[in-house]
């Protein structure tokens, strides 16, 4: 009981103080990166410039701390520190404008400094604080998304560099996708011996859609730089996860946020609705499956119905109201 209090607590002040708390930079627009390029370690798939310019706290290098309010504070987040930086990378691409590139360089930095090892001695990035979730992340927790879009910076860092740092971060850290969560990984096999990457290691597990996706991209980007043919066999394994499942995360007028396992079903929130929609235009980009194609025009004319807007909302607050 005191926990959902806190986490009400939490919740609520973050909602009516929304100038500078964890939500202003999560919620930009999801926007494909047009700019991007196939099969080149060029522009990141989304734009991210809204994060870029993240006004909020940082500390005394410039890293952004995202302000959770309530129990937890003001934190690091790898997840966030890593969208910040592909942000900066895509404007400096864009304006060769050396403030985006210095950023960039701080992130690829703390991404190197801050890759520790778990229990299991997986070399993973580190949340330090309790969060909660069906069952609350204990400090110290880590995550697929994490993982994924840490090497997407780290490769590109590389790439422009040459400094043999990032490139050693990025080999330890996809060692994370080669084990099963029980063995200190990201990875789960289902009972019918599909693979999954885990945005939150939970017990069973939830399937994530939108951290799936971005953490599937960092090992596109390992393998497009480093041409690695077991990256590739396993990016292959979770595409044919993706194509077959789905379609269980469309409920016929808007998407699930994840496979909850709950009586009433998880509905993804507006903006990640929306952000579903601009992940399967980059998959699309990124494949050419006229899958990706399909369920991107579908979602967007679900987007566009406003009685299916008001459904998905009612039934997203009851959610969570009911869960969490």
């Amino acid at each position: 009981m005191n926990i959902r209090f806190n986490y009400w607590k939490r919740i609520l002040k973050s909602y009516l103080f929304s100038s500078k708390n964890q939500l202003t930079f999560w919620h930009d627009k999801p926007e494909f990166n047009n700019k991007s390029s196939l099969n080149n370690l060029g522009q990141y798939y989304m734009l991210f410039h809204q994060k870029a310019d993240y006004s909020g706290f940082v500390d005394q290098n410039g890293v952004p701390l995202l302000n959770y309010h309530g129990d937890i504070g003001k934190k690091y987040n790898p997840i966030a520190i890593s969208q910040w930086g592909l942000g900066n990378f895509n404007k400096w691409c864009d304006t060769n404008d050396k403030k985006y590139y210095e950023k960039f360089i701080t992130c690829s930095n703390w991404l190197v400094e801050n890759l520790t090892e778990n229990k299991y001695g997986i070399k993973v990035w580190m949340h330090y604080f309790d969060f909660e979730y069906r069952d609350t992340l204990r400090s110290p927790w880590y995550s697929g998304l994490a993982q994924g879009q840490g090497i997407s910076v780290l490769t590109r860092a590389f790439k422009l560099t040459k400094d043999d740092k990032y490139a050693e971060a990025s080999k330890l850290a996809i060692k994370s996708f080669y084990h099963n969560i029980d063995e200190g990984g990201v990875n789960f096999i289902d009972s019918e011996g599909f693979h999954w990457i885990e945005e939150y290691i939970v017990n069973p597990p939830t399937h994530i859609l939108n951290g799936f996706i971005w953490a599937l991209w960092g090992l596109y980007d390992y393998n497009i730089y480093f041409k690695d043919h077991l990256v590739k066999k396993k990016f292959n394994l979770y595409m044919e996860t993706l194509i077959k499942y789905l379609p269980s995360y469309d409920t016929g007028y808007w998407t699930l946020y994840e496979h909850s396992g709950t009586l009433l079903k998880m509905i993804a929130s507006q903006f990640y609705h929306k952000l579903h929609i601009a992940q399967m235009d980059v998959m699309y980009f990124m494949t050419q499956d006229e899958t990706f194609y399909d369920y991107k025009e579908k979602w967007s004319s679900y987007n566009e119905n406003f009685i299916y807007n008001k459904i998905a909302l009612i039934k997203k607050i009851l959610f969570k109201v009911l869960y969490y």
